[in-house]
């Protein structure tokens, strides 16, 4: 079964400095029938002005996974961590038992567009870490590669819970396949362009619920961009 979330269906909120979609309850936006998705607690898609950003705040027992679409975010942390965050790179940060950090648009002249990915720990009390890394067009192109992973495989950020997220730069008509073992479940997200997920047509936003199905298809309409988790 395939429950398609469509993008004009999450909640929004304009600030100015923030753009941003939430396709799970956060913050201000609450819809009891979008908490969570198993252990996948929070989708945030971020467009943040030039020179802005969040200042520095708390987080604990939480798996914080940021993916970057388009320009570069800059990290602080109280671990000591300062780096950039570019398209192709992701950074993982394991909040547990309290971590502070800020994000902040490198740019002043260029707008940042990211994805913000809470996943729920396996466990809480965990020891705060951070960690970044950077996949190359020739691991992204055309085919489903793992960027975060609970082993680490494939060079992928390591998660403390039974998650793996992939993603795929798709060319026109190119296709990729997404098998899913007996009792887990799949979130599919479109980040850029426009694609059809075993037949159903999505687009640039759009997020797919994916449960009782053993494999999905995705065939892109246009150069595209898509992340789909493997969820316990």
């Amino acid at each position: 079964m395939i429950t398609l979330r469509p993008a004009e269906s999450r909640g929004r909120f304009d600030f100015g400095w923030l753009d941003t979609h939430h396709t799970f309850s956060f913050g201000n936006y609450f819809d009891p029938e979008q908490t969570q998705f198993r252990s996948l607690r929070v989708l945030n898609e971020d467009r943040v002005q030039p020179g802005k950003g969040f200042g520095t705040h708390g987080h604990r027992d939480m798996e914080i996974l940021t993916w970057v679409l388009s320009g570069a975010l800059e990290h602080r942390d109280s671990l000591g961590t300062h780096g950039v965050i570019r398209p192709g790179e992701a950074q993982i940060m394991s909040a547990g038992t309290g971590i502070r950090h800020s994000e902040f648009n490198s740019s002043t002249m260029e707008p940042v567009h990211f994805l913000q990915i809470w996943i729920l720990p396996e466990r809480q009390g965990l020891t705060p870490r951070y960690d970044q890394v950077a996949f190359g067009e020739a691991d992204l192109r055309n085919h489903l590669h793992l960027i975060a992973s609970p082993t680490g495989a494939e060079g992928s950020v390591k998660l403390f819970q039974d998650v793996r997220v992939s993603v795929a730069r798709l060319d026109a008509g190119r296709e990729v396949h997404a098998v899913i073992a007996q009792g887990r479940a799949g979130f599919f997200q479109v980040a850029a362009g426009s694609v059809s997920l075993n037949g159903q047509a999505m687009n640039a936003g759009d997020g797919a619920r994916i449960e009782e199905e053993s494999s999905v298809i995705v065939v892109a309409g246009s150069p595209s961009e898509v992340l789909f988790f493997d969820l316990a």
